[in-house]
C-alpha cells in the first residue's frame, strides 16, 4: 500500500526543500503539500515538481479545521505520515504583534493535532526551533533537556506548539515527535532573513543594517542536512521524544554578513548598525548528540562550502529573488492552479 506524507508548510524555505529531498529520495511516496501561501509561501519554489503523479497541492489554513480536513481527504485513506512545518517565524513581525502568531502556531496545531488524531497517523514530526530554549551565555549547549525559557512572541508560540505536541503524547498516546533545530540557511529562504537579505542588498549596493554590535551568535544549519533530519526522526524517531538539530557552526551575525560581502566582493563599509532588536538572544548553541547517537545523523555539509553554494544560488536566482521581493510570485497561484480541483 501506498505510504503518503502530508508536509503542512510545504510552499515555504524549508518545507519546499524538503519536499524536493522526499521526491529524489523516496520517489514511491505520495506527497501532498498543504499551504495557506502567506507572504512566505511561494508555489514557484516547487516548480520543478508540481507535475509529478507523486505530488498535489492542497491550499488552506492550517488553523481552519475545514481546510485541514481538505487536505486529510486528499491524502486517501493509506498510511499517512506528517511533517508539520507550516507556522509564522520571523521573530521580527511577531515583536509588531504577536496575534498572527498564536492563531498559526499554537491555534493552528491544536487543530492539526486533533484532526490528526481522528484520522489515525503512523507518524507526526513537529518541526520547531531552538528558540524556544531562550538565550545562552558565552558557553554551554542547548541540549534536549534544557527548559524552554523563549524570549519573543515567536518563540513562545512555538513553545505552547510544542507543549500540545508533548500534551497529545501523553494523553492519547499520539505518535508525535519534536525536532528543534538552529538557524537555517540555503536556497529559497525569503529574503527578510538575514543571508538572503545580506546577499540581494549587497549586490545593489545597498546598506546592510546589523543589530546592535552584530555579535550575537547563532549555529548556522545547512538546510539540506535539516531536512535530511527530519526525514531521520519521520522514519526513526520515537514517538515523544525531542530531538535537537543543530549544524555546530557557531558564528556571530556580524562575522557572517563579512564573509557574505567577501564572497560578493563587496565592501565591509555597506554595513551599518542600527538600534538592538527588543529581547535579541544573544547566542543560541545546539547539542545533536542524541541525533547522532541514536539515528545516525549527522550534518554534511561544512558551512565553509556550504555558504559559498548558497551565494551562488541567490546569484543565479535573480528572477526569482525580483519576484519574491516585489511580490510578484504570489500571481503564480492564480496562474497555475486556480483551474485545479482542489484550488479553492
Amino acid at each position: 500500500m501506498t505510504h503518503t506524507v502530508l508536509v503542512t508548510g510545504g510552499a515555504g524555505f524549508i518545507g519546499s526543500n524538503f519536499i524536493h529531498m522526499l521526491c529524489e529520495l523516496r520517489e514511491e511516496w505520495q506527497i501532498v503539500n498543504f499551504d495557506a501561501l502567506t507572504y512566505a509561501g511561494n508555489l514557484e519554489n516547487l516548480r520543478a515538481v508540481e507535475d509529478l503523479e507523486s505530488y498535489q497541492f492542497v491550499r488552506g489554513d492550517v488553523s481552519d479545521a475545514g481546510d485541514v480536513g481538505r487536505a486529510l481527504e486528499a491524502c486517501g485513506s493509506g498510511p499517512l505520515s506528517v511533517v508539520h512545518l507550516a507556522a509564522e517565524s520571523h521573530v521580527d513581525r511577531s515583536i509588531l504583534s504577536g496575534l498572527p502568531f498564536i492563531q498559526a502556531n499554537v491555534m493552528g496545531t491544536q487543530v492539526l493535532l486533533d484532526a490528526c488524531r481522528e484520522r489515525g497517523v503512523e507518524r507526526f514530526v513537529h518541526v520547531s526551533t531552538d528558540e524556544v530554549y531562550g538565550s545562552l551565555g558565552e558557553e554551554g549547549f542547548f541540549t534536549e533537556e534544557t527548559p524552554m525559557a523563549p524570549n519573543s512572541p515567536y518563540s513562545a508560540s512555538k513553545a505552547g506548539s510544542d507543549l500540545l505536541v508533548r500534551a497529545a503524547f501523553h494523553t492519547h498516546g499520539f505518535p508525535g515527535c519534536i525536532t528543534r533545530c538552529s538557524n537555517n540557511y540555503g536556497p529559497f529562504q525569503f529574503p527578510e532573513k538575514l543571508i538572503p537579505l545580506v546577499i540581494a542588498n549587497a549586490q545593489e549596493g545597498k546598506e546592510l543594517p546589523i543589530y546592535g554590535d552584530g555579535m550575537n551568535v547563532r549555529d548556522w544549519l545547512y538546510v539540506r542536512d535539516h531536512c535530511e533530519a527530519v526525514l531521520a526522526v519521520l522514519e526513526k524517531g520515537v514517538p515523544g521524544e525531542v530531538y535537537n538539530i543543530g549544524g555546530n557552526n557557531e558564528v556571530p551575525n556580524l562575522e557572517l554578513v563579512k564573509q557574505v560581502l567577501a564572497i560578493l566582493d563587496r565592501p565591509e563599509s555597506l554595513i551599518t548598525f542600527v538600534e538592538d532588536r527588543p529581547g535579541h538572544d544573544r547566542r543560541y548553541a545546539i547539542d545533536a548528540g542524541k541525533m547522532r547517537a541514536e539515528l545516525g545523523w549527522e550534518p554534511r555539509y561544512e558551512f565553509s562550502k556550504a555558504l559559498p553554494l548558497t551565494v551562488d544560488w541567490y546569484r543565479s536566482q535573480v528572477e526569482w529573488l525580483q519576484q519574491v521581493r516585489s511580490g510578484d510570485y504570489r500571481e503564480y497561484y492564480d496562474r497555475q492552479y486556480k483551474s485545479r480541483t482542489n484550488a479553492p
